[in-house]
């Protein structure tokens, strides 16, 4: 273990049970808030009507609000849109969706007509379908990686992957369903994203105890794994601190239009940092992966001949 001599020694097998504890009491209450709370879903699921109107100078939101709720317009959600005097405007399906509705808010919130930007109507059919494909895309997708890994590895690294794959997502949906974040197109993107972002992490570390488990004859599991993770710490630290400056500068310079999405991808990211060592490599170990079942067909083969020949000498000798 010399070679290994600048590698660092966390031990984070020792804090495995805790991390797997602690995770699927996070996950239940992520889902017990999705549950019993909802998410807040955008136009893009729920339909509706999309309003973005310039004023010739700052406005306050809330001064729009009281202005919509004059006009019969007391449900929709006011924001500002790329600066402090554009505002989007969004009505939920209840409200009007006829042809003069950009000229009745117009005058609601006192802009003339050259102050309207653009106008949107979805229709609930639509949000109805994009909410089905979008289940679909997920579940096709943890299908697939869960076939590759099962493939490529072992069905118990397989089993490990997918599990921290579901817990990102659940982890992701109960932070914005707690904090009422905007679930829209962009947010399902995130979590598309980041199912493949967590699923790269999980990958790194999966290759390098398979590894290490084939080189290191001697060193039992526990310790093949803390020598894997800490090989890639370093690794795991850039890539994590990089994507999150990104995030950041995203959610804090990128707008509305892309603030569901930066939160999303911040909260899962730090998410995936510890899933892809506590829950899907803490899963694995706890399934009982051992070097055996990594080892390639025809090694296994030999080790059987072997196992089989020194049985027979063992037994020929008490004999």
């Amino acid at each position: 273990m010399k070679i290994f001599s600048n590698v660092p020694k966390f031990d984070f097998m020792a804090q495995r049970k805790v991390g797997l504890a602690i995770s699927a009491l996070l996950t239940t209450a992520s889902i017990l808030l999705v549950i019993f709370r909802g998410l807040n879903f955008g136009i893009d699921f729920t339909g509706g009507v999309l309003v973005e109107v310039n004023f010739p100078q700052s406005v306050e939101l809330e001064k729009v609000r009281e202005d919509l709720a004059k006009g019969g317009y007391e449900h929709g959600i006011v924001q500002y849109f790329g600066g402090s005097s554009t505002v989007l405007i969004r009505l939920p399906p209840n409200e009007d969706t006829s042809a003069e509705l950009s000229t009745k808010v117009l005058a609601a919130v006192g802009v003339a007509k050259e102050g309207m930007r653009r106008i949107e109507f979805v229709g609930p059919q639509v949000g109805e379908e994009l909410s089905q494909k979008g289940s679909i895309a997920m579940l096709v997708a943890f299908g697939l990686i869960a076939a590759f890994i099962a493939f490529r590895f072992e069905w118990k690294f397989a089993l490990g992957a997918i599990a921290a794959l579901i817990h990102d997502a659940v982890m992701v949906l109960g932070f914005l369903s707690a904090f009422w974040v905007e679930f829209d197109l962009t947010t399902l993107a995130a979590i598309l994203a980041l199912i493949g972002y967590s699923n790269n992490e999980t990958i790194v570390i999966f290759d390098r105890v398979r590894e290490n488990l084939i080189k290191t004859r001697k060193a039992t599991v526990f310790e093949v794994v803390n020598l894997s993770v800490n090989q890639t710490l370093l690794r795991s630290i850039i890539t994590h601190v990089t994507t999150l400056l990104v995030c950041t500068a995203l959610f804090l310079l990128g707008g509305s239009s892309v603030h569901s999405f930066s939160v999303s991808m911040i909260v899962g990211v730090i998410v995936a940092t510890y899933s892809s060592i506590y829950v899907s490599t803490g899963l694995a170990v706890a399934l009982g992966v051992k070097r055996d079942d990594l080892l390639p067909p025809e090694e296994k083969d030999e080790k059987i001949k072997a196992e089989k020949l020194a049985k027979a000498e063992n037994d020929g000798a008490v004999v």
